[in-house]
C-alpha cells in the first residue's frame, strides 16, 4: 500500500524527521487559509500516487495565499495520469542549498533491509542506480541488530555530507529505520533530503510502501488507503479476500492456492500465452468467492478466455461449479472459459456444469492448450 506524501511526513514528524511546515487542503479556500498562516510564500503540491507530479503542473509556487488559493484552484481540477487530484500539500517555501537521497528498502537478494543515500537529490533514484551506479551508497543493515550508529556515520561520510550536520543525519537515518520497521514497510524514501541556507538538514518529499500482508497489525492505517490509485477491480477483490494482480496477458486465471496459480500462470507462459492476471480464490472457497473472482476477471476487456484451474482440498469443486453457474445466470459469457476440476467433490462439479458452454477438460496441460488456443482465435 503506497502513503501520499502528507501522510508520509505526517509520520515521519513522530519519528523527528524534520518536516517543512505545511498542511494537506481539500478545496482552495483551506489552501489560501494555510497559506496566509505560513506568511503566503508556499508551495502547492497535488497528491496523487504517480511519478512525474512536477511535470504534469501538479507541483507549483505561490508568492501570496491568493496565488495559493487560485493554484490550487487549478491544480484540485486536474487529473494526473488518470487519477483525479483530490488533496494539495501546501507546504513553506525552502531556501535549498544542497540536495541529497535518503531511503531505506528490502534487498530480496541480500535477504535484508539496506538502507541507500545519494548526493543525487531530487531525480528519480532508480534512473542513477542504472545511469551512475558509482552515485549510489548502500549500506545492509541486519534486522536483528539494526541500524548502528557508525553505519549512518559512514554513509554521511560518503556523500561528503558537512561534519556539522553528521549528528542530525545519524538522528534522520534511525528515524527512517524506524518508520520502516514499525510500519512493516518494504520502502521509506526522503527524496530531497536538503541542506538549507540556515545549515539545516530537512526532509522535503516523502514516501512510504506498507506490505499489505502486513495491515491486520495497522488497522490505524486503513484510512491512509487511497481508492482512487487501487482501482476498482483491487478494492473488488479485496473486499472479497481474494489476491488479485493484474497483468498484460489475454488469459484470465482463476485458481485455487498461490503455488498452484503460480505453476498455471507459468505453464501458460511455457506454452506459448500469456496470463493477463494472477487471482487466488484461496482455501475453502465458497461460491460466493468463486462468483466474486470470476466477476472480477471478466471486468478486464483485454482477456479473449478463461482459464479456471482447481484442485480441491478444502476447496469443493462442487462449490466452485456453483459459483461459476451464479455468474452464468447473471450475464451471458461471450468468451470461451475451460474449466478443470480435480479433487474433492470433482465428480459433482463437473456434473453441475454438464450442460453449459463451458468447456471442460481433465488435466492442466490440455486445459492450457485449450485455453491458448481459444484465444488466438478471439484475437
Amino acid at each position: 500500500m503506497r502513503l501520499h506524501e502528507y501522510q508520509s511526513k505526517q509520520i515521519f514528524a513522530k519519528y523527528a524527521i524534520p518536516i517543512p511546515n505545511g498542511r494537506v487542503a481539500s478545496s482552495s479556500g483551506e489552501a489560501r487559509q494555510i497559506a496566509e498562516e505560513l506568511g503566503g510564500k508556499v508551495v502547492v503540491k497535488a497528491q496523487v500516487l504517480v511519478r512525474g507530479r512536477g511535470k504534469s503542473g501538479g507541483i507549483r509556487l505561490a508568492k501570496s495565499a491568493r496565488e495559493a488559493e487560485e493554484l490550487a484552484a487549478a491544480i484540485l481540477g486536474m487529473e494526473i495520469k488518470g487519477l483525479p487530484v483530490r488533496k494539495v500539500l501546501v507546504d513553506e517555501t525552502v531556501d535549498i542549498l544542497k540536495e541529497f537521497y535518503l531511503g531505506i528498502t528490502t534487498d530480496r537478494s541480500l535477504r535484508t533491509p539496506v538502507m541507500i543515500s545519494s548526493f543525487a537529490g531530487d531525480t528519480n533514484i532508480e534512473e542513477v542506480a542504472r545511469m551512475a551506479p558509482e552515485k549510489i551508497i548502500r549500506i545492509p543493515i541486519d534486522p536483528l541488530l539494526g541500524l548502528r550508529d557508525y553505519q549512518a556515520r559512514d554513509m554521511a561520510a560518503a556523500i561528503d555530507l558537512p561534519r556539522e550536520l553528521w549528528k542530525s543525519f545519524i538522528e534522520i537515518c534511525h528515524g527512517i529505520w524506524n518508520v520502516y520497521n514499525d510500519f512493516d514497510a518494504t520502502m521509506v524514501e526522503v527524496n530531497p533530503l536538503v541542506i538549507t541556507n540556515e545549515q539545516h538538514l530537512l526532509a522535503l518529499d516523502g514516501k512510504m510502501f506498507i506490505d499489505e500482508n502486513s495491515l491486520f497489525r495497522h488497522p490505524e492505517m486503513t484510512d491512509y488507503r487511497d481508492m482512487d490509485s487501487e482501482g476498482s477491480v483491487d478494492n473488488e477483490a479485496r473486499k472479497f479476500g481474494l489476491s488479485y494482480i493484474k497483468l498484460d496477458g489475454n488469459i484470465g486465471c482463476l485458481v485455487n492456492g498461490a503455488g498452484l496459480a503460480m505453476a498455471t500462470m507459468d505453464m501458460i507462459h511455457f506454452s506459448g500465452g500469456e496470463p493477463a492476471n494472477f487471482l487466488d480464490i484461496g482455501g475453502g472457497a465458497s461460491a460466493d468467492r468463486v462468483a466474486a473472482a470470476l466477476r472480477i476477471v471478466l471486468l478486464d476487456t483485454s482477456i479473449k478466455s478463461i482459464l479456471i484451474n482447481v484442485f480441491g482440498g478444502i476447496t469443493r469443486c462442487d462449490e466452485v461449479a456453483r459459483g461459476i453457474l451464479t455468474v452464468m445466470a447473471e450475464n451471458s459469457i461471450s468468451i470461451p472459459v475451460v474449466v478443470r476440476l480435480e479433487g474433492t467433490n470433482a465428480e459433482e462439479g463437473r456434473n453441475l456444469l454438464k450442460n453449459t458452454k463451458l468447456i471442460s477438460v481433465n488435466s492442466i496441460s490440455e486445459a492450457v492448450k485449450v485455453a491458448i488456443e481459444a484465444a488466438e482465435r478471439g484475437m
